[in-house]
């Protein structure tokens, strides 16, 4: 394989990498208390207007 395919290879492979360490890195985020409460307020109104829904069909 000539040079350029082993440096987009490594390409590649590096910004797999760097994405997954990203993503680690961001997943222990703390949310705000006022936040998450925004966040459960908002999915149960969500979930009683798709029971409703489910009930018009």
């Amino acid at each position: 394989m000539p040079l350029i395919g082993w440096l987009f290879l490594f390409a590649a492979f590096a910004l797999v990498v760097g994405s997954l360490l990203f993503l680690r890195d961001s997943a222990n985020m703390k949310i705000p208390r006022e936040k998450l409460e925004k966040i459960r307020e908002r999915k149960a109104e969500q979930e009683k207007a798709d029971e409703e829904e489910r009930d018009r069909w």
